[in-house]
């Protein structure tokens, strides 16, 4: 039984559900006695099925959405608590919903969330999904890609139009990216869901590659696109802040 798939697995979750911080794969090997090997393949399954996430630099595991949902007390600790303590900042001075996010495959997926006080908001967990080519996030997430890996994706992606506003090709998408680089954000101008608006900025690892964004969204009613965008210079102070929980 201790030598069991089962046992290992749980073995491994706790592990990554204690530490105070993402762990590399040989940090793991060192508190887990199993073939590195082994490990590597059990880690990806986990990350298949949910209960890991495997961090935008690609080297460090941290809990995953189905652990998030099953509520382990992971999510109140550690990494969680500094990332959430940072987006909470920044809705304190916009007033509006912020997301940490990353990409994993062909979605943009949340690994942290505050909410504002309104009423009127779209509700969100971590570890949900939503499509890259109609989000700011997404976008902006494609748009730092090198050439061959955005053409890669680009080409397995489905342009599904969620709003008149959506953007269903490779090559208006583009154009958009090219923007994105010369203004150092990216905007859902209601490309995701009629009504809404959002900007996001960079989060970037100790090599200065982009592995993550920061996103602010809202009702269009309640803030103008123009007006968030005087707030890129809050974003981008909290994004160097969450370069930092890496």
């Amino acid at each position: 039984m201790e030598n069991s798939a089962i046992t290992r697995s749980l073995n491994l979750i706790e592990v990554v559900g204690l530490s105070e911080r993402p762990v590399t794969l040989l940090e793991l090997a060192s508190k887990i006695d199993m073939p590195k090997a082994t490990l590597h393949r059990l880690c990806q399954r986990l990350v298949e099925e949910g209960f890991l996430f495997r961090e935008p630099d690609r080297r460090h595991y941290s809990v995953g959405p189905r652990l998030f949902k099953m509520g382990l007390t992971i999510v109140g600790s550690g990494v969680g608590t500094q990332r959430h303590a940072i987006l909470r900042q920044v809705v304190d001075v916009t007033g509006e919903t912020c997301n940490f996010v990353a990409r994993s495959g062909t979605d943009a997926i949340y690994l942290a969330r505050v909410e504002s006080n309104w009423p009127l908001r779209v509700h969100l967990e971590p570890g949900a999904r939503v499509p890259l080519h109609c989000t700011a996030s997404g976008k902006l997430l494609l748009a730092h890609l090198d050439e061959q890996q955005r053409q890669k994706l680009l080409g397995l992606m489905t342009f599904e139009r969620l709003t008149p506003a959506t953007l269903l090709s490779a090559d208006a998408l583009e154009a958009e990216f090219a923007e994105i680089l010369r203004n150092g954000y990216s905007t859902d101008r209601e490309e995701f869901m009629v009504g809404l608006i959002a900007i996001a900025v960079p989060v970037l690892d100790a090599t200065g590659r982009v592995v993550a964004t920061l996103a602010c969204h809202a009702p269009k009613a309640r803030l103008s696109l123009e007006k968030a965008k005087r707030y890129v210079p809050v974003l981008q102070a909290a994004a160097r802040k969450l370069a930092k929980t890496f």
